[in-house]
């Protein structure tokens, strides 16, 4: 039997609109391209899987409690787009800015492998034939450190190139990612 690939894909800067700990459905924007890219890689066999750092939990700006409905909420998004999100995985933890028992330097905290890490064991992944889409340095790093084939930093067109020192795709949009990586007649627009 042949192992899954993924369609792994950070959050905040991704999906939707970074603009500093969203944590409400009011603040959530989805970007611009983001179904129609989810569609394509899905009908292209990709599972799509969610991972992300939210060091708001660990500030205290909101609970993990908040998130997760939050989350739901997003997926009930997607699946009203014919898009399925396979499982989303979150640290909620940071090393120094962290309260209580979210104060932890965890291995699932991005540029660390951990979240990567948990996804393939869960779901049986086959990181080589995997794609990541992150729009920081520290989500290419904890790709590259898990084995993730391809990795594409997703930039604004202002941003002029990726840093030498990582190896990787830059894409100024999520619909450059779907025609140059996911192209399929599958894909329908909704």
């Amino acid at each position: 039997m042949c192992r899954q690939k993924a369609l792994f894909l950070d959050r905040d800067g991704v999906i939707n609109l970074e603009h500093g700990y969203v944590h409400s459905e009011a603040d959530f924007i989805f970007k611009e391209g983001i179904f129609d890219l989810c569609r394509a890689a899905q009908a292209l066999d990709y599972l799509l899987i969610v991972v992300t750092n939210q060091a708001g939990i660990a500030r205290g700006y909101y609970t993990e409690e908040q998130f997760l409905a939050l989350t739901d909420w997003m997926n009930c998004r997607f699946a009203e787009q014919q898009v399925k999100i396979t499982r989303v995985y979150y640290c909620p933890y940071h090393p120094v800015h962290g309260i209580g028992k979210y104060k932890f330097d965890s291995p699932d905290r991005k540029p660390r492998p951990g979240l990567l890490l948990r996804a393939r064991e869960d779901l049986d992944l086959d990181l080589g034939a995997s794609v990541l889409i992150g729009d920081t340095v520290s989500d290419i790093k904890a790709g590259m450190e898990a084995g993730v084939g391809r990795l594409i930093l997703l930039r604004s067109p202002a941003f002029k190139s990726a840093r030498a020192d990582i190896a990787c795709d830059v894409a100024h949009s999520l619909d450059e990612i779907r025609s140059k990586f996911f192209p399929t007649k599958c894909y329908c627009s909704q």
